[in-house]
């Protein structure tokens, strides 16, 4: 009986678990919230390399050729690129510069359709543009083409090296502009005023609605008013009262006035949860130790608000980005030549009814609905992890 009693599975002690490990575990068995996480991650790195991963990475991608304008996806074009002054090219070798504001372009470029070099000339034939009248053949000194002085046979080979075949994977706009590198650049743009709404609306969000739910009396009764009061304008005329009050209408100015148009979703939500929790068991220990009120506020009532507030973070990054958008189209957000998502859906929309219209409209239209669709399947994601009652399986 003993060695039967001996020989019986001893049961393994159970793991405790944090709730944090439920919340990932729920949110990685979620395959939209993941996909969509993963895309948004991509548009990040793409947005943090910027002018590092461009084809043109010359200031806004603003590189055009007329010659090239209104191009399908996919074309290859002969480029002439002709030396521009040692100054300007000196000027652009800062990696970091770069990284920030793009590279001044190092050549005055061209487009051609043939080319040959007779003695100590190069002769070319102009590329023949649907959109574009043809000119005359050019004539270059080799010298001018290779940036240096020598004999023809020298200087006929440097020459070469500065004829290049490009691939226009996206196309160009009406500027003659690569639109894929204004496509990649201008999600910097819509994550970067996504992040800094999101900041401003959260960070003035959780004050007022932390002091109004807190504090409570005729202080509440006063933000609640404003709350509503802010709530009643629409967001885009707030936007452009806000612009006509700092009296600009940059990248900045439109990252800021989208964020103080959006911080009244997240104070009525902490106001709401801070009502619920003001008179939970562990705010009265802290208030019988004396705890002062910042620190109560901001150490034991709002972590406990962490969930909703990033399930709300998400869905105002995705609307920012359509706000933003909206702003553009209208012209009243970023201004060319930045390449805003909104701005360059503008362009291809006055250009509806020509054969470029079509992608120049629904590329940029394309990026927008992925990004925000992305957010909004995250936000999906995380609502779901954060509650309780979602089985894991």
């Amino acid at each position: 009986m003993a060695a039967v009693a001996a020989a019986a599975p001893v049961a393994a002690p159970a793991v405790a678990r944090s709730p944090g490990y439920y919340v990932r575990q729920r949110l990685l068995r979620n395959l939209p919230a993941m996909l969509g996480l993963g895309f948004i991650v991509l548009c990040t790195l793409v947005a943090v390399l910027g002018y590092w991963v461009l084809p043109d990475n010359s200031p806004s991608a603003n590189n055009g050729l007329v010659q090239l304008q209104k191009e399908a996806p996919g074309f290859r074009a002969t480029i002439l690129r002709l030396p521009r002054p040692d100054a300007v090219r000196d000027a652009a070798d800062n990696p970091l510069r770069t990284w920030w504001q793009g590279r001044a372009p190092r050549f005055r470029e061209v487009a051609i359709g043939s080319y040959q070099i007779v003695g100590d000339s190069l002769i070319t034939q102009p590329y023949q543009n649907h959109s574009a009248l043809a000119d005359q053949r050019q004539a270059y000194a080799l010298r001018e083409v290779a940036g240096q002085t020598g004999s023809a046979a020298e200087l006929a080979p440097l020459a070469r090296r500065n004829i290049i075949e490009r691939t226009y994977w996206l196309g160009t706009d009406k500027a003659g502009r690569d639109e894929l590198s204004r496509l990649l650049l201008g999600t910097r743009i819509s994550l970067g005023i996504g992040l800094v709404a999101v900041l401003i609306s959260v960070l003035l969000g959780m004050l007022v609605g932390a002091v109004a739910g807190y504090v409570g009396g005729w202080l509440d009764s006063l933000l609640l008013g404003l709350m509503t009061v802010v709530w009643s304008i629409p967001g885009i005329m707030l936007v452009i009262a806000i612009s006509l009050a700092l009296d600009s209408k940059g990248v900045w100015t439109s990252f800021v006035a989208v964020g103080l148009t959006m911080w009244v979703d997240v104070a009525r939500v902490v106001r709401g949860q801070m009502l619920s929790l003001r008179s939970a068991t562990f705010v009265e220990a802290g208030r019988v130790l004396g705890l002062p009120q910042s620190r109560l506020i901001a150490h034991h009532l709002l972590p406990n608000m962490t969930g909703p507030l990033i399930v709300l973070a998400t869905s105002n990054f995705a609307a920012a980005i359509l706000l933003e958008a909206g702003l553009s189209f209208l012209g009243l957000g970023v201004q060319p030549p930045a390449p805003s998502w909104g701005l360059m859906v503008n362009e291809g929309f006055q250009l509806l009814g020509t054969r470029a219209g079509l992608w120049l409209t629904l590329l940029p239209g394309l990026a927008i609905s992925l990004l925000v669709l992305s957010f909004n399947l995250l936000g999906n994601g995380l609502r779901d992890a954060y509650d309780p009652k979602t089985p894991l399986a």
